[in-house]
């Protein structure tokens, strides 16, 4: 036979062999087919048909045992513990009940006692904590159904009643203690434009006209940016603080998201800001005049709340310190530290054996009106009461926030003092702070705050503008 004879008869025996080998289970294949097609699977894009399952589940393999033994295999025995059971624990913590492993000594009787008690006791702690929170939630529910019923009450006495007879009624006993109570957030913003007055005289027009200059002042710093970068900005035009007010509005009341740039209010504050340092450019702005704008912002339209603004910031305490006036600043503070000595003697002393000045606190205190020291809504609770009594409610809320944490401030140095009070705890309540402001006598001697803030003024002399000494009547 020649080589290609041969090479012929191979290609035949292999084609032939390939043709047996495909068709060698042909029936096993097409069970699995049917098989596989019968249950339709899931994957990531649709269904498939799922793998067959090669795993034997415990019965399937005792039953297989059995079959080939010929042997029965008892079941354990049921503890009479499980069906004592109410529910089926959800949790590790009920392991404690099971019996060990059959390859493991068996527990005594003391050892079950005993885990069945702290099983018990782990139950009981579990039910009481559940319950100490249900009723937590229900008395906080309470009191929040009985804050909004007495903030409807009073909603409709100051509509009704106080707001028309304004005059007449804003210095009576009622009023007074109503107002001490809380504003009602609908009136809040009437209340406070008629409180702080507009002295000045300033009219929604003004406004506009300085919100103008305001803007060509924008426009032009813009355009001349890089001249001001290389010259310099002389320190007396105070109106170049406009700038400075971009920096600050960022950090305005971050977590509420509306005063930063995109924000609904963001250019509310920002025309606000930028019209008073055009009216007022003597006092410019000055950092923490942005908090105090935008709590007006919140409770007034635009333009009523840059009257409130300039009015509120005309203020003689407040004229003070935005103009930085270190001598009446120093005033402030050596009064404030007469009332200190007499309401809070022992943290007093406390302060003064760290030397620990009113100014490291309170300068952010009375920049803001705490508005960026405590929560919003006690914030505004703190400027109603401020509307109503003046200044000295401002330093009497720094004593009542010092009364309230008087026993950890004892146990602090001096850094850790400073910290405390530059960052209050969030958890501060509004029971609990005022209860604290109420507690607190403004009087010194028969003196009120008015006289001792007048002899303090007149004490001081020129040579003591470095210090901060307390009054001794």
């Amino acid at each position: 036979m020649g080589v290609r004879s041969r090479a012929w008869a191979f290609l035949t025996f292999t084609s032939t062999l390939g043709t047996r080998s495909r068709n060698l289970f042909p029936k096993r294949t097409k069970e699995l087919k049917s098989v596989v097609h019968s249950a339709p699977g899931w994957k990531l894009f649709g269904k498939v048909p799922p793998r067959e399952n090669l795993q034997k589940t415990s019965k399937i393999i005792q039953q297989e045992y059995e079959a080939r033994t010929g042997r029965t295999c008892k079941p354990p025995p049921q503890s009479s513990r499980r069906k004592n059971f109410e529910f089926e624990p959800l949790s590790t913590t009920a392991l404690i009940l099971e019996d060990r492993p059959s390859n493991l000594p068996a527990k005594s009787v003391e050892e079950a006692l005993r885990h069945r008690q702290e099983y018990d006791e782990m139950v009981a702690e579990a039910k009481k904590r559940e319950i100490k929170e249900a009723h937590k939630r229900k008395r906080i529910m309470k009191e929040r159904f009985k804050q909004e019923e007495n903030i409807a009450s009073a909603m409709v006495i100051w509509i009704n009643e106080i707001l028309p007879n304004w005059e007449v009624m804003r210095s009576t006993r009622r009023v007074r203690e109503l107002w001490w109570q809380g504003l009602p957030p609908s009136v809040r913003g009437k209340v406070w434009s008629l409180a702080v007055g507009n002295e000045l005289n300033i009219t929604p027009e003004l406004y506009e006209i300085f919100l103008s200059r305001a803007k060509e002042r924008w426009k032009s710093f813009s355009e001349t940016s890089s001249e001001n970068d290389t010259e310099g900005v002389s320190v007396a035009d105070r109106e170049a603080s406009l700038e400075l007010i971009k920096l600050d509005i960022s950090r305005t009341f971050p977590s509420l998201y509306i005063f930063q740039k995109g924000g609904p209010y963001h250019d509310v504050l920002h025309s606000i800001l930028g019209a008073y340092t055009c009216y007022r450019p003597d006092v410019g702005y000055v950092q923490g005049m942005s908090f105090i704008a935008a709590v007006l912002i919140l409770n007034l339209e635009e333009a009523d709340a840059f009257i409130a603004f300039a009015n509120l910031l005309n203020k003689p305490c407040q004229l003070a310190f935005f103009r930085v006036d270190h001598s009446m600043m120093l005033k402030y503070f050596a009064t404030f530290e007469v009332f200190f000595e007499e309401n809070l003697s022992k943290l007093f002393l406390h302060f003064k054996s760290y030397s620990l000045t009113p100014d490291i606190y309170l300068i952010d205190w009375i920049f803001t009106l705490y508005s960026k020291s405590l929560p919003l809504d006690l914030a505004c609770r703190v400027w109603d009461v401020f509307c109503r009594d003046g200044e000295e409610f401002l330093f009497r809320t720094g004593l009542g926030i010092l009364r309230l944490y008087e026993d950890i401030l004892l146990q602090m140095d001096f850094i850790h003092i400073a910290q405390f009070l530059t960052k209050l705890p969030e958890d501060i309540t509004s029971e609990k702070l005022f209860s604290c402001i109420a507690a607190i006598q403004m009087q010194n001697s028969t003196k009120k705050w008015t006289q001792v803030f007048a002899s303090v003024m007149k004490d001081i002399k020129e040579g003591d503008k470095n210090s901060s000494p307390a009054l001794k009547s």
